[in-house]
């Protein structure tokens, strides 16, 4: 294995050392990254210094130099996507140890919360609070709960209306 002839060397490395900072702007909006951008120039370095005698002449060095960082910059890019894409974010793993228990502050505010709004519902007459029991905690239609009272449609959203203006009135009361 031969290296590539003294000449061909320095010239290389000559261009490489004049038009570092021009190669690495280049690279840098290549890659979009600083970091990435010195680690293709060094690497690029590497790979002139270590290089054998090509096959044929290099005609144009200046290209030559910048397609090799070009290429470099190129497969870093693939393989810090590649990495980034397998990779777990800190916000991905506090996320999944979280506990999700309600704290005890919580716990207190939705239990009174609870024990007023089952006040409320306590002094609505019967057939408003049943109503709204079945629309909001069974799911139920107008034309389901209208069945089930044995009152029409408009009825059923007569009394929607007086359950939720009362809940809403008894909680602005407490509160």
């Amino acid at each position: 294995m031969t290296m590539v002839s003294t000449e061909v060397s320095d010239d290389l490395t000559a261009f490489y050392l004049r038009h570092w900072k021009l190669l690495r702007g280049l690279l840098k909006r290549r890659t979009g990254s600083l970091d990435l951008a010195e680690d293709a120039l060094q690497e690029t370095w590497l790979r002139l210094a270590s290089m054998t005698a090509p096959d044929t002449e290099i005609r144009d060095r200046q290209a030559f130099i910048l397609r090799l960082a070009g290429n470099i910059a190129t497969d870093l890019v693939r393989r810090e996507r590649r990495h980034s894409s397998r990779a777990i974010s800190d916000e991905a793993v506090l996320e999944a140890v979280a506990d999700s228990t309600p704290s005890p502050e919580t716990f207190v505010i939705d239990r009174d919360q609870l024990r007023q709004l089952v006040l409320a519902l306590a002094q609505l007459p019967a057939k408003p609070r049943a109503a709204l029991l079945m629309s909001r905690c069974d799911g139920l239609s107008h034309a389901e709960i209208s069945t089930r009272l044995k009152v029409s449609e408009s009825m059923v959203a007569k009394y929607l209306v007086r359950a939720l203006c009362h809940c809403r009135d008894h909680f602005r009361r407490i509160g």
